[in-house]
């Protein structure tokens, strides 16, 4: 069973929610970057999203920017990434996305990529830019086996595509808690039990509510409606305020999130 559904049922039979937690792959460092995936999954992660650095992510606010770059500077690629992955499933088995843009997969190779990431240890994949019905309609892209795609589904998204993105979804879904672009500056949307509830009409894929979540009671708050809670920026910018310490404060940033999201 790939290690996102595992994960799920685990937390079914556990009556519990997941916390899934963003990071840029690379940022500050190759090495300070592996030490971060490490901490969080043992402060109890039980998905981690990795952002393959890119020079344009049109769909990140200023603090996944600034971490893409910071990653990009330090000499972080592609194929970097991939080893990253390696490392890490040296000693852990914490599922992982890959949250990215379509122009460095396309770049790498779409069906070697899929293929190379898979064989890393990589779980799952999030192409911010790619919707499923162009992907369809794209023989280059018609392959991508190895990978659960996981789809993103906005509060403006029409009903009719809600339906179409859920039923292809796998994996997990992650359901914006608002519109815009990442980050923190903005607090969950409150009508994000009514927004998961027309999602789950379509589909019994688990749920994950994301943007704007930077303390414990929104952590709670949205894990009362949804199957998971994902933070990122909130994260991220741990990274950046303590980039000598950034495992540690990683840990001690997520640690009452994690607990916030198990209580709920």
């Amino acid at each position: 069973m790939n290690r996102i559904d595992a994960t799920f049922a685990r937390l079914r039979s556990e009556g519990k929610k997941a916390f899934v937690a963003y990071v840029a792959a690379g940022d500050p460092g190759f090495e300070a970057s592996l030490e971060i995936l490490k901490d969080l999954a043992a402060a109890g992660a039980d998905i981690i999203e990795l952002g393959l650095p890119f020079s344009d992510p049109l769909a990140d606010g200023i603090v996944n920017q600034m971490a893409a770059d910071r990653a990009l500077k330090a000499g972080m690629t592609t194929a970097k990434s991939l080893e990253l992955i390696r490392r890490f499933r040296e000693t852990h088995e914490t599922p992982i996305v890959l949250f990215t843009y379509l122009n460095p997969i396309f770049t790498y190779g779409y069906e070697r990529f899929h293929q190379d990431a898979a064989a890393a240890g990589a779980d799952g994949i999030l192409l911010l830019d790619l919707p499923p019905d162009e992907a369809d309609q794209n023989t280059d892209l018609a392959r991508g086996e190895g990978l659960k795609h996981i789809r993103l589904i906005a509060p403006t998204t029409p009903a009719d595509r809600v339906g179409l993105l859920a039923k292809s979804a796998e994996g997990f879904i992650y359901a914006l808690s608002r519109t815009g672009v990442t980050g923190g500056h903005v607090a969950p949307s409150a009508n994000i039990a009514a927004q998961v509830a027309a999602i789950k009409a379509h589909t019994d894929t688990p749920v994950c509510v994301g943007f704007g979540i930077t303390t414990p009671d929104q952590a709670k708050m949205v894990a009362e409606s949804a199957d998971g809670v994902i933070v990122g920026s909130a994260i991220v910018k741990q990274v950046e305020l303590h980039p000598d310490r950034a495992a540690a404060a990683v840990r001690e940033f997520t640690a009452p999130l994690i607990a916030a999201t198990k209580s709920a």
